[in-house]
């Protein structure tokens, strides 16, 4: 059914360690043979210029009404927690190669008349943005005012912004281990509504079946699988990028597991806005993972040791 090898990813393993391993290559897919996207967030070139606050936001739109339009809130990388993410009241001027013409396949390079557009369409975003304007132009000076505006963000998603539309996974690029808080506790994947905008410190998963696979890469085995997968960063934590995320395995849906995993998942939710922790919910994630994968008890017992060892790491 899946084409899932990992072997040359583990390294000496030990002969509980080489089961566990053989029955996730045969029951696991991996996440890239799923049908979803992974993309990551906005690399503007310029936080402090793109970036506002929510006092900002309101300063901007109570000049210029219309400028709502072009400010999503966004989460960085430290917003994002388990099942959760705090929402620091940060917004993002999400302003496109040639905007406000940025529709138009006729511009191939920086346009004064975009730029003119801009100016009279958007008068008070452009304005602050106008402030920055020499560390914008000193941005990528190979590309800025070349290929695209002063103005514009240096790589706004061209292929995918559509997808912070949707609703997603998301995560850090570098997720640390800590345990500072239930909501802290690795790994740290979380659901992000329709309209929230992420920075370049972060990923979204887009695609279907995001409620079964949000609890099973929140998962112990998910834990076990990153350690023996994905090298420690020496300032503590993992490289979650995408090279490695494809890899994840996940298994197959079955109508049962999968009303399940997604029933929990959402219950996991509202324990979450109610600031409770979900312990009990997430032991029946991982018991039905378990299953899922035909793991002994003995097996079991080993993820659960690794998985608690890492969790208890504290940077």
């Amino acid at each position: 059914m899946n084409n899932f090898s990992i072997s040359k990813s583990w390294s000496i393993l030990s002969d509980i360690e080489q089961r566990i391993k053989a029955k996730i290559e045969e029951v696991g897919v991996p996440l890239k043979d799923w049908d979803i996207q992974i993309n990551y967030g906005i690399k503007t070139g310029l936080n402090e210029a793109f970036i506002i606050s929510g006092e900002k936001r309101k300063e901007i739109v109570a000049a210029d009404p219309k400028s709502a339009e072009i400010i999503r809130p966004i989460l960085r990388g430290r917003d994002i927690k388990r099942y959760e993410y705090k929402f620091s009241d940060l917004w993002l001027l999400h302003i496109p190669w040639h905007f406000p013409l940025h529709n138009d396949a006729s511009i191939i390079g920086a346009s004064e008349i975009a730029e003119f557009q801009f100016k009279e369409q958007f008068p008070s975003a452009y304005n602050h943005l106008l402030l920055y304007k020499d560390q914008l132009l000193a941005r990528n000076r190979a590309e800025t005012g070349i290929r695209y505006e002063w103005y514009s963000l240096q790589r706004w998603g061209a292929n995918y912004s559509d997808d912070f539309y949707k609703q997603k996974i998301v995560y850090a690029e570098t997720m640390r281990v800590h345990k500072k808080t239930d909501s802290d506790r690795f790994p740290r994947f979380s659901y992000s509504e329709e309209g929230i905008f992420l920075d370049k410190t972060c990923f979204m998963i887009t695609g279907d079946n995001l409620l079964y696979i949000l609890p099973i890469l929140n998962s112990k085995l998910m834990c076990f699988f990153i350690r023996n997968n994905i090298a420690v960063l020496d300032t503590g934590g993992f490289l979650m990028q995408k090279i490695y995320i494809d890899r994840l395995p996940i298994p197959p849906v079955s109508g049962e597991n999968r009303n399940k995993l997604e029933t929990l998942c959402v219950q996991i939710f509202e324990e979450r806005r109610r600031s409770l922790n979900s312990y009990n919910l997430e032991d029946e994630v991982d018991s039905i993972i378990y299953n899922l994968y035909g793991f002994t008890r003995d097996e079991i017992a080993h993820i659960e040791k690794i998985s608690s060892e890492l969790r208890s790491m504290s940077r």
